[in-house]
């Protein structure tokens, strides 16, 4: 019996950030991607929103949630989405979904991961810093 649910469609009101594709070198003993390879990836996604909001230095501050879905297998075209949820004074929360093209189903996407991540603008340093509001 598969745990696999079933296709799902891309948000779209969301921004793709990131696709990758793992590797046979990312997979733990049992075949499927370690879940700390797949960590990586959300906050490298999950920090190119906040980018454009803090223009400078950022750091991770939090992971404020991260839930594996499914198992993430080599092979798989991976597309991290992107979306703003909150803007600090200092800091910018992102909700990142990851969504796998199974390799042996393209065409068909399956929600992997979803994950809530606070970035911090910091000086050089490395101290909080007020984020600027953009300039019109």
């Amino acid at each position: 019996m598969s745990h696999e649910s079933s296709p799902t469609a891309l948000p779209t009101d969301r921004e793709l950030v990131l696709k990758v594709i793992p590797m046979p070198g990312d997979c733990n003993a049992n075949g499927d991607i370690f879940g700390g390879w797949v960590m990586a990836q959300v906050d490298l996604a999950g920090a190119v929103l906040p980018a454009r909001i803090t223009r400078g230095r950022q750091a991770t501050v939090a992971v404020n949630q991260f839930i594996f879905k499914q198992p993430v297998r080599v092979g798989d075209i991976l597309s991290f989405f992107s979306q703003v949820t909150r803007v600090g004074r200092t800091s910018v929360t992102v909700q990142v979904e990851v969504y796998a093209e199974r390799f042996s189903e393209q065409g068909q996407y399956v929600k992997v991961t979803e994950a809530s991540l606070t970035y911090v603008a910091i000086d050089m340093e490395g101290r909080p810093r007020p984020i600027q509001p953009p300039t019109n």
